[in-house]
């Protein structure tokens, strides 16, 4: 007589293999929404840097000192100046310093440099998220 049925050990060790890979595939997602979360944040931090960038751009080399250096805007300024909504739990934390005319990384107080090095830093929840540094010339 044929058997075509499974066997009890049979069905155990099928349900075990699948409940096996339901919990890896569990770990595995929140694994990758970690990384997705972490990578939103990283792109919104890059995105609010780059607003002070261009803000400080269109300001003149003169007031940048005077305007910006520890400043902190929370929640964070665009590009024009504006307060940008959606972004309340986020702040840019700027300094602005003098630097030698032959090192970036060399700061200066006598006021003879033609350079000044902005750094901005984004914080979420005060941990910081990213920090973007550049250079402006006295034109």
């Amino acid at each position: 007589m044929k058997n075509h049925g499974f066997t009890l050990v049979e069905v155990l060790i099928a349900m075990v293999l699948v409940g096996l890979t339901i919990a890896a595939l569990m770990a595995a997602n929140r694994s990758l929404t970690q990384a997705n979360g972490a990578g939103a944040e990283l792109s919104t931090g890059e995105l609010l840097a780059e607003q002070i960038r261009e803000l400080t751009m269109m300001t003149d080399y003169s007031s940048l000192l005077g305007t910006f250096d520890g400043v902190t805007y929370s929640p964070p300024k665009g590009a024009d100046g504006t307060t940008l909504s959606g972004f309340d739990n986020y702040s840019q934390v700027i300094t602005v310093e003098n630097v030698s005319d032959t090192d970036f990384e060399t700061v200066v107080t006598d006021g003879t440099s033609n350079f000044q090095k902005i750094t901005v830093k984004v914080l979420l929840n005060s941990k910081q998220v990213c920090s973007a540094s550049w250079v402006r010339a006295e034109r």
